[in-house]
């Protein structure tokens, strides 16, 4: 199993991005997704989960109402919309299973500063 993740990138507070996660060999439709994140110095945190439908999602509080999970099963790809950025956003971002069940791929760098 592989993950690709992708867009992050240089952002100002308040600003928006849409980070996608590829996954590659697995069934990707029976299983449920998830975006963490790291920060720098800080352990690796949950951020968003989704199921394998998309009709049931989670969110970190630090989050909730401000980032969006989705997924596109013909795509095999789950993304997440994160909107009204805030400093304490900056962060490697990453895709996996539930309760991180394969290994992890390269992430995407997010970085919100003025």
């Amino acid at each position: 199993v592989q993950f690709v993740e992708s867009g992050g990138g240089l952002v100002q507070p308040g600003g928006s991005l849409r980070l996608s996660c590829a996954a590659f060999g697995l069934d990707f439709r029976n299983y449920g997704m998830n975006w963490y994140r790291q920060a720098p110095g800080k352990v690796r945190v949950l951020v968003a989960a989704i199921g394998s439908t998309g009709g049931d999602t989670i969110y970190a509080d630090s989050v909730k109402g401000r980032f969006t999970i989705s997924r596109d099963n013909s795509k095999n790809t789950v993304y997440l919309q994160m909107n009204s950025l805030k400093y304490e956003d900056t962060a490697v971002y990453y895709c996996n299973g539930p309760g991180a069940l394969w290994s992890w791929g390269q992430g995407t760098q997010v970085t919100v500063s003025s």
